[in-house]
C-alpha cells in the first residue's frame, strides 16, 4: 500500500537485494521487493511504512518525488547484518482525464525497474495507526483489499514466526476484483498458507464474481458468509480490529456488519465502543 507525501525527514540508503515478479507476464505487473538497510539505527515495527525518494527533476519542477509504502514483513530478528524490508509494489499507470494520455506512476515504475545491487534512498519509518497488542490472548480481526494486505502479512509473520505463542483467534479477510489483486498476499500457496495449520489462524479470500466488480464488493461477499462469527468476535473485549485498503473497504464492512447487528444504530454503537476502547484501527488510501 502506498500514499503520496512531501519529501522530508531523515534519509538512509537501502540496497535492492531481490526483485521478483509475482504475477504472470500477460497480466499487470506486481513485484515483491527485498531491501536491506545497512544503517544499524534503522528499526521498525509491524504496520509501519517507509518513504521511497525518487530523484528528479520531475514534472512541476520538484527535485525529488516521495511515496510511502507499507512494510510487508515482520521486524527482523537481531542480526549483525542489515535490516531487511519487504515491499509489495504494483507497476501503476495513470490516464490524463483531459488528454487521455497514459503516464507511468513515478515511484512504482522506479521500484519495479530497480535491479538487485541498485541503491535507493528511503525515509522513515513512519508511525502507523496499527498497534500489535502485547497480550497474546487478544483476538485479531484484519480486513483488507488490494495492497492493504501488506501490513497484515507482517502481523502474521510476527505472531507466528517470531513469537510463536499466539493464543487469540486471528481472522484475515481480503478481497479483490481478480486473482491479480490477491497476489498482494504474496503467493498464497507459499506465504500466508504457512499459517493455515495454526489452530488460531483462518484466512478468507473473495474474488469478484462479475466483470468490473469492485474489490470492496468482493470483500463484502466474503464477509457475508462469516458475518455471524465476525460480529461475535468484535463483541469480545479482547478483540482488536484492523481495516486497510481503499476507503470503500470500510463502507463494505460497515454495510455487512450493520445488517448482521440488526441495524445501523446497533452497529454504530458497537463500533463506537471499539473506538473508545482503542480497539479499532484503520488505514485508507484513495
Amino acid at each position: 500500500m502506498s500514499e503520496p507525501q512531501a519529501a522530508g525527514g531523515p534519509q538512509t540508503e537501502a540496497l535492492i537485494k531481490a526483485s521478483r515478479r509475482i504475477t504472470p507476464e500477460d497480466t499487470e505487473e506486481v513485484r515483491h521487493l527485498t531491501l536491506e538497510v545497512l544503517d544499524p539505527a534503522f528499526q521498525f515495527v509491524e504496520g509501519q511504512s517507509i518513504g521511497v525518494l525518487v530523484p528528479g527533476p520531475h514534472p512541476f519542477g520538484n527535485a525529488v518525488h516521495l511515496r510511502r509504502y507499507s512494510i510487508a514483513n515482520a521486524r527482523p530478528m537481531p542480526l549483525d547484518e542489515g535490516v531487511v524490508i519487504e515491499l509489495l509494489v504494483r507497476r501503476c499507470f495513470y490516464l490524463d482525464e483531459v488528454s487521455g494520455e497514459r503516464y507511468p506512476g513515478i515511484a512504482s515504475n522506479y521500484l519495479c525497474d530497480a535491479q538487485p545491487g541498485d541503491k535507493i534512498t528511503i525515509t522513515g519509518p513512519y508511525p502507523s495507526p496499527f498497534r500489535m497488542p502485547l497480550d497474546n490472548r487478544a483476538n485479531l480481526l484484519m480486513i483488507g483489499t488490494g495492497t492493504g494486505i501488506a501490513p497484515f502479512r507482517a502481523f502474521a509473520q510476527h505472531i507466528y514466526e517470531r513469537r510463536g505463542d499466539w493464543n487469540g483467534q486471528v481472522r484475515l479477510f481480503y478481497g479483490g476484483r481478480t486473482g491479480l489483486d490477491l497476489m498482494y498476499a504474496n503467493d498464497e500457496t507459499s506465504d500466508l498458507a504457512n499459517y493455515y495449520d495454526e489452530k488460531t489462524f483462518k484466512a478468507f479470500r473473495a474474488l469478484g464474481t462479475r466483470p468490473l466488480m469492485r474489490s470492496s464488493e468482493a470483500l463484502a461477499q466474503g464477509l457475508e458468509a462469516h458475518a455471524e462469527e465476525t460480529l461475535r468476535l468484535m463483541r469480545e473485549p479482547s478483540t482488536q480490529v484492523f481495516i486497510s485498503g481503499l476507503r470503500k473497504t470500510a463502507e463494505a464492512f460497515n454495510r455487512v456488519m450493520a445488517e448482521q447487528a440488526g441495524g445501523e444504530q446497533a452497529w454504530e454503537t458497537l463500533k463506537q465502543s471499539l473506538i473508545e476502547d482503542q480497539r479499532w484501527s484503520e488505514l485508507f488510501y484513495d
